[in-house]
């Protein structure tokens, strides 16, 4: 294994005492989220919430075109098991044929968030139920994201539409379902596209001072590199909060999968980052160039962190002080969500405000952006997730 490592800035945790929480929160979060889901369950069962709200609010889609659906599956497979309600299961376990429709006639999958549709949804499903026809499905999902590998790049290309040999950080999320396909049909092609791909991460995306590029491109003829950019952050020097966090998760979970030590090395460097440029209140600002109190959040980025930084947390022997570190700042970014950022649950079908699909007015894109402010359904999810992550000891869906 290449050590990724030596070229990456391991920065120390500044004044790690200030992550305090009071465990509370825990049940009292879990109380309010489950009693607001429960809710809304009559207007997504075969409808999904659309990635973010306007106004607050959710709109139904259909399971046809987005990315995020799966999130809101494995909100009701994660209420399922943080409830026992034989409810949130069978809204879960109706929607399988949504997805088995969708990857059957091919609706929408022209990209690499295959890992985010099925994983949270199918997958869970097959965790949490022993479903072989869950299984089945998980196994056609992870063939159609492993059809995407760039042989000459290395890379899971990420949608046809673009210049090839383009790959995004988010992708760190999406590999998890070539890891788990590999480690269940012993077929070793999905292991090496995805630790391939993971190694490109480590290689090109993660800069000198351990923050990210949110987009790298290499030449599919060459094999070299080419550049780095920042589609969604502030400009293509920051560090969009987003992206740094799903690269932290995602660095995490192939070390679960792989016991590489540098993955989880660099996911460390890359969470040590994150948390140095946090505002007082622990949730990230939208970019981590901003990092002022009164700067614009992002709710959405700040639970990916949290649960990353407990993945961290459990892959590291007992005896290591940042054990706790990890966990207290986990704990106190999903406190003040739950204090702080949750929705007037009278006024919103969605679970936290102040998240952000894509930055308005960004310099050269003014006039552009989306979901602004809003809620973010892949927030919710997270949110959710770490909750459940903080309860007890907790099987990922990843």
């Amino acid at each position: 294994m290449v050590k990724y490592t030596k070229r990456v800035q391991f920065e120390p945790v500044r004044n790690p005492e200030r992550f305090q929480y009071d465990p509370a929160f825990i049940e009292r979060g879990i109380r309010e989220v489950l009693g607001r889901i429960r809710k809304i369950i009559p207007d997504f069962v075969h409808q999904y919430p659309s990635a973010a709200s306007e106004g607050l609010v959710y709109s139904r889609q259909d399971n046809t075109g987005d990315w995020v659906n799966g999130f809101w599956t494995g909100m009701l497979w994660l209420s399922y098991e943080l409830s026992g309600d034989a409810l949130f299961r069978a809204v879960a376990e109706a929607q399988y044929d949504d997805y088995e429709l969708r990857l059957q006639n091919n609706l929408g999958l022209a990209h690499h968030d295959i890992g985010f549709l099925y994983i949270p949804s199918i997958l869970a499903q097959y965790k949490l139920t022993g479903s072989p026809k869950a299984k089945q499905l998980c196994l056609k999902a992870a063939d159609r994201l492993a059809g995407r590998f760039s042989e000459r790049a290395g890379i899971i290309q990420v949608r046809d539409s673009d210049t090839q040999g383009v790959f995004i950080v988010d992708c760190c999320m999406n590999i998890p379902l070539l890891f788990w396909a590999a480690k269940e049909t012993g077929e070793r092609s999905y292991y090496l596209k995805a630790l391939s791909h993971i190694s490109q991460v480590c290689s090109y995306m993660i800069r000198e001072d351990a923050s990210t590029f949110q987009r790298y491109k290499i030449d599919e003829v060459t094999g070299q590199p080419c550049f780095g950019s920042q589609g969604q952050g502030y400009n293509d020097d920051s560090c969009w909060s987003r992206g740094q966090a799903w690269a932290i998760y995602g660095l995490a979970l192939a070390y679960r999968y792989t016991q590489e030590p540098e993955f989880l090395a660099m996911a460390q460097r890359l969470a040590h980052y994150f948390l140095n440029r946090l505002p007082q209140d622990d949730i990230c600002c939208w970019d981590l160039i901003f990092t002022g109190d009164n700067d614009p959040r992002d709710s959405s980025a700040a639970p990916i962190a949290a649960c990353g930084l407990l993945e961290i947390e459990g892959s590291l022997s007992q005896e290591n002080p940042l054990r706790r570190v990890y966990h207290n700042a986990a704990a106190a970014m999903l406190m003040n969500l739950t204090d702080g950022y949750l929705t007037p649950a009278n006024l919103s079908n969605g679970l936290l405000m102040h998240g952000v699909y894509c930055k308005k007015d960004r310099p050269g894109k003014e006039g552009s952006g989306h979901g602004d402010d809003e809620c973010c359904i892949w927030g919710d999810y997270f949110y959710l997730e770490g909750l459940r992550r903080m309860q007890r000891e907790w099987n990922p869906y990843w």
